[in-house]
């Protein structure tokens, strides 16, 4: 899976980078890796098998008016599908006399997992427009939803569609974005003589040090980020 094999490139890139500054038999790895804790950034989409990007926090919302039925979107970044059942929850619980509540979930990369539902409208023409805006405009690990209040006039199978995708669309593209940069964190341990190389070392990869703690045998074991 590409989430591995780019969890192995890290660890190959950072351990040649350490290496140049102390010799490889002063090094000791521990076993304790913490793999894709998030870091945050503002910024626009961005298609890099390394990054994902998602809504910034909280509950996004817009609305759309099509041949007097009104299409309210939500959109939130969820971490699992089960945060996603959670707000589908709260969304239904703030519209219980809608007469469709449909929705579109996208979630990591390769593979990617979706799921969707039409809410009672016909077959294939709202969740899966949905799935289908979150997915054109570059997004994962989150869930959209739209609400429909009928109007009175049907728009038939193609209307629905574009309706349900354009209402997605809507709340998608109002809605700050953030992407998530994958991140490792290692312990090393290592000889007290070469504590000034491993903070040069993190300096160089723009990484962070932590839970520095000299043991009884005079070693620095410190955790790289």
């Amino acid at each position: 899976m590409l989430r591995h094999k780019l969890i192995a490139i890290m660890i190959w890139s950072f351990s040649r980078v350490i290496s140049s500054f102390i010799p490889r038999t002063s090094i000791r790895w521990t076993n304790n890796l913490r793999f894709f804790s998030p870091i945050i950034l503002s910024g626009s989409n961005s298609n890099t098998d390394s990054t994902i990007t998602t809504l910034d926090s909280g509950s996004h919302q817009a609305e759309i008016v099509i041949k007097k039925s009104r299409f309210i979107g939500y959109a939130k970044h969820v971490e699992n599908w089960k945060e996603a059942q959670d707000y589908l929850k709260c969304v239904h619980q703030e519209h219980p006399k809608a007469r469709h509540l449909c929705f579109g979930f996208v979630a990591g990369f390769n593979p990617i997992q979706e799921r969707c539902s039409d809410g009672g409208e016909p077959t294939g023409t709202a969740g899966p427009p949905i799935v289908g805006a979150v997915k054109g405009e570059g997004l994962s690990d989150t869930v959209c939803v739209v609400v429909r209040y009928f109007g009175g006039i049907k728009l038939g199978a193609g209307g629905l569609i574009r309706a349900y995708g354009n209402g997605a669309r809507e709340v998608l593209r109002e809605a700050p974005k953030k992407i998530i940069i994958p991140k490792i964190s290692i312990r090393v341990s290592v000889p007290s003589n070469f504590t000034g190389a491993v903070y040069n070392c993190a300096n160089k990869i723009g990484g962070s040090t932590s839970e520095e703690v000299f043991n009884a045998d005079g070693q620095l074991l410190v955790s790289i980020t």
